[in-house]
């Protein structure tokens, strides 16, 4: 006795994505850009982003079977809602091909071959567009479907031309674009945030081309007299639900990971600063005042802006001999040349905190020595406060050839 063939719908219903998942997915890329968008809208690359994601939020909104009854109520017409997906689904796609030759192009997107290029792709998406209308209204009235319009009507005069039109639009599109970026990936010197975000960008539109193979398979099948209508009912939709997520994040990870890679490099700046800033807080007797508001890039700039004001005094009292005899000790410590000017910034300054405490006012001139490398090399001289050990051995080595010195006189 043969085992019964599994039910491809049936397996596939396991795996379902809801269309609103994606949505709120590309709702949230397009919150993140809007500012960016809003603020360099006449930028071609801004525009084409903006209209791309809210054209993706519009297809997952309106294509939902819910909305589509929806649409068909509120208009009146059976299946009014097909030709207007169809319609945003082909938008989308002009959408794709215009922002990756303006995003490809950089500063040269501005050229006239390029404009060129993206008068023809609005021109050919339009004229798709306003096809597909026209098509439907040549089609006459008709039975409204909700989830199986494309197989059920794959027959029909007028329909058929339409569903086939709005596919093979689409799949040229991720075709193309997938092809852009493939490309695009392999060049030199992208930032690697870049990189990734293309590689999700690449697997979601070759994603969609899988949408378009199951959706071309199905109507072709219904031409030949078969039934795989399970190709578009229960597998596209998923597949544009994956592709329509990994569309997003291609676009979000670029922002927001170099978003999230400066705040935390700002960051680390502000906390390596710390003990140089707890020494300057010591010696000036205050710190700088908390504020609630202020953004890690003003924190920042404060805590290096109040260290470098309170250096500026305190140079009076550095001794630029035991400078040079910190920085030949630290070389013959073993320490990079880089490094063993941070020590003896290091210890100098330490040196200059217990002479001011000894004596406020120096007897030297009011000048004092040039601050200005101790000034640019705020943070290493503060990385090098954490390691004691270290700094004494510097400090310990250099007073060796002033002790030997006195000793001789």
């Amino acid at each position: 006795m043969t085992e019964p063939v599994p039910d491809p719908s049936g397996v596939l219903s396991e795996f379902y994505i809801s269309f609103w998942i994606p949505t709120a997915v590309l709702t949230a890329a397009l919150v993140i850009k809007l500012p960016s968008i809003i603020r360099l809208w006449r930028d071609p690359l801004m525009r084409a982003v903006g209209g791309l994601l809210l054209l993706a939020c519009a297809v997952f909104v309106f294509c939902t079977p819910s909305t589509i009854a929806r649409v068909n109520r509120l208009t009146g017409v059976p299946n009014f809602a097909a030709p207007w997906c169809y319609s945003l689904i082909t938008a989308f796609c002009g959408c794709c091909l215009l922002l990756i030759i303006t995003w490809r192009n950089g500063p040269a997107g501005r050229s006239a071959a390029t404009r060129r290029v993206r008068r023809w792709v609005v021109g050919a998406y339009a004229g798709v567009i306003v096809a597909l209308w026209a098509l439907f209204l040549l089609a006459g009235p008709h039975e409204e479907r909700l989830r199986d319009l494309d197989t059920y009507y794959a027959t029909t005069p007028f329909l058929r031309e339409e569903i086939l039109l709005y596919l093979v639009a689409h799949a040229v599109a991720c075709l193309i674009t997938a092809r852009l970026i493939r490309n695009w990936v392999r060049a030199e010197g992208l930032d690697a945030w870049l990189r990734w975000g293309l590689r999700l960008l690449g697997a979601g539109y070759v994603s969609n081309l899988v949408f378009d193979a199951g959706k071309l398979t199905a109507v072709a099948a219904r031409w030949s007299g078969s039934d795989l209508d399970w190709l578009s009912t229960d597998l596209a939709p998923p597949v544009a639900a994956l592709s329509a997520i990994l569309i997003a994040v291609g676009f979000i990870l670029p922002h927001a990971g170099q978003y999230l890679h400066d705040r935390w490099r700002i960051r680390l700046a502000h906390r390596e600063l710390r003990p140089l800033y707890r020494l300057m807080r010591e010696v000036h007797g205050e710190g700088v005042p908390f504020a609630l508001r202020a953004t890690p890039e003003l924190r920042l700039i404060r805590r290096e802006t109040f260290i470098r004001d309170v250096l500026l005094p305190l140079a009076r009292h550095i001794d630029a001999g035991l400078g040079s005899r910190s920085y030949d000790a630290a070389l013959a410590l073993g320490h990079p040349p880089e490094r063993a000017r941070a020590l003896a910034a290091a210890v100098c300054v330490l040196d200059a905190v217990t002479a001011r405490a000894r004596a406020p006012r120096p007897p030297g001139p009011a000048a004092g020595p040039d601050t200005t490398g101790l000034l640019r090399r705020i943070g290493a001289v503060s990385r090098e406060l954490r390691r004691c050990d270290d700094i004494e051995a510097v400090r310990a080595r250099a007073a060796v050839p002033a002790e030997s010195v006195a000793l001789h006189e």
